[in-house]
């Protein structure tokens, strides 16, 4: 049975990977997409669609439930106190494999910002860090691309 997944998007700049990540997180069965600081909302504020988000998520921004979490450290403590577990998807010394990481029946993924990832007062709000193994020279991946394998290669939607 799949197991209930929402996603909190904090600081990501990139409209198009919003999008991109709406996509992904509606065909891996997400419930719900929150965005928190300066993440581009697919609605601006006066309510019109934005295109460069509906570009990338294909209509997606539409099909998913989504809400703008103006202090997401709320939103993660209400979250926890429904029984919510919280992941940050990050590189940080306390991460481990995303691989082993054991999902539990309601979840929040937690991505960040391209360049500087979950601020350290984020991180603190997590149960667990995971990170995705860098085998490469490059030392990360784009967000939407994380995303994609977190939301895929683990046990969410089994």
């Amino acid at each position: 049975m799949a197991k209930e997944f929402s996603l909190l998007l904090h600081n990501i700049r990139s409209a198009h990977n919003v999008g991109a990540i709406f996509r992904t997180a509606e065909a891996a069965g997400a419930s719900r997409v929150y965005l928190s600081g300066y993440t581009p909302t697919p609605q601006d504020r006066f309510g019109r669609m934005r295109g460069d988000i509906a570009k990338s998520a294909l209509g997606a921004e539409r099909m998913l439930p989504w809400e703008y979490a103006a202090t997401p450290q709320r939103l993660i403590g209400e979250l926890k106190a429904a029984g919510w577990q919280v992941i940050g998807v990050e590189q940080d010394e306390r991460a481990i494999d995303y691989r082993i990481w054991s999902v539990r029946d309601k979840s929040l993924l937690v991505f960040g910002n391209e360049v500087r990832g979950i601020s350290p007062t984020m991180r603190r709000c997590c149960d667990i860090l995971v990170e995705i193994p860098m085998r490469g020279k490059k030392e990360s991946l784009n967000v939407a691309v994380a995303a994609g394998i977190i939301l895929f290669g683990t046990k969410l939607s089994d």
